[in-house]
């Protein structure tokens, strides 16, 4: 399950997490290693600032494309120190920056240290630092033991990849889901053809599961599956138009293809003749299922909807 999540999330912050087309993410490790555009080196006793290219994309670039923000105090052009233990420090600052940013923007990272986003020779300076170093009181909330996890190099590594994919999954949601509004679906519901449907409600407190915001796609694929159903199957060669169903959820209720095919259909009719009269409407066997959704990515390749969704 995880494995898949974190497939998910990689691909979509590679497509769509950039100002300027796409850029590869690897979880963790290109998010710990992209955090400037320039290194400082040293020559002779004296210090230099190495541009590391202006094609660098660095993880707040990203952060500023989807929140349009930058975090306090970091610039897109910083440097990092020479000095090892300067430059973990500084990273450490950035990264607790980062998750009271993100926190403040309604983000949940309860468990996620900024020790835990950075690189691992990075963390281990950081444990050698908090154990050896002995500190004053006015110090005391940089370098305290009482939050210290002292990780194995696996069990680090395992821990760094899930505080990442957490950060991401926050960043999504608080800055790409409340994107999504209601005002479009609206003069939907004054069609006869849903006027009898359970309505899905949108207040914050009404599900323990689903945002509003994701409630709303929720209501908009409800409202077009059941709109379209029988215009899109009316002529259906793998049996008729399919019943009237309620979406409540993105996993089961999306299983057979049917209701992304009614979405599609409902932006680009042309794909009905040429894709989803062949769709199962009562598909029960997994070669049914595999057999709508090879015809559903087939149809999102046709528009152009690379969006690397495997069938």
């Amino acid at each position: 399950f995880f494995q898949k999540t974190l497939t998910a999330i990689k691909n979509w912050f590679t497509l769509f997490g950039w100002s300027k087309g796409q850029n590869p993410v690897s979880i963790p490790r290109s998010l710990r290693r992209d955090v400037c555009k320039a290194q400082m080196t040293s020559s002779h006793g004296k210090l230099f600032k190495q541009s590391l290219g202006k094609d660098t994309k660095t993880f707040y670039d990203m952060l500023f494309h989807l929140s349009g923000q930058l975090l306090p105090a970091i610039t897109s052009s910083q440097s990092l120190p020479l000095d090892p233990v300067e430059r973990m420090l500084q990273l450490h600052w950035q990264h607790s920056t980062l998750l009271s940013f993100l926190k403040s923007q309604g983000a949940y990272l309860p468990y996620v240290m900024p020790e835990f986003l950075l690189e691992p020779d990075d963390y281990k300076k950081w444990i050698e630092v908090q154990t050896l170093l002995k500190v004053d009181v006015k110090n005391s909330d940089i370098f305290s033991d009482k939050h210290l996890f002292i990780l194995e190099d696996s069990m680090f590594e395992t821990m760094s990849k899930r505080a990442w994919t957490d950060v991401l999954l926050q960043i999504y949601k608080v800055f790409v889901l409340p994107r999504v509004s209601s005002h479009s679906t609206t003069d939907l519901f004054s069609l006869e053809s849903v006027q009898n449907m359970p309505r899905i409600k949108s207040e914050p407190l009404s599900s323990n599961i689903y945002s509003p915001y994701e409630r709303t796609i929720l209501t908009w694929l409800n409202k077009h599956y059941e709109k379209n159903r029988k215009t899109v199957w009316k002529d259906c060669q793998k049996g008729g138009v399919p019943p009237m169903r309620w979406i409540v959820n993105f996993d089961r209720d999306l299983l057979d293809g049917l209701v992304l095919a009614a979405q599609l259909a409902a932006y680009c009719p042309y794909l009905i003749a040429t894709h989803f009269v062949r769709m199962y409407t009562n598909a029960r066997t997994p070669e049914q299922f595999l057999h709508n959704c090879l015809i559903l990515v087939n149809a999102m390749h046709v528009v152009s909807l690379a969006i690397d969704i495997k069938v």
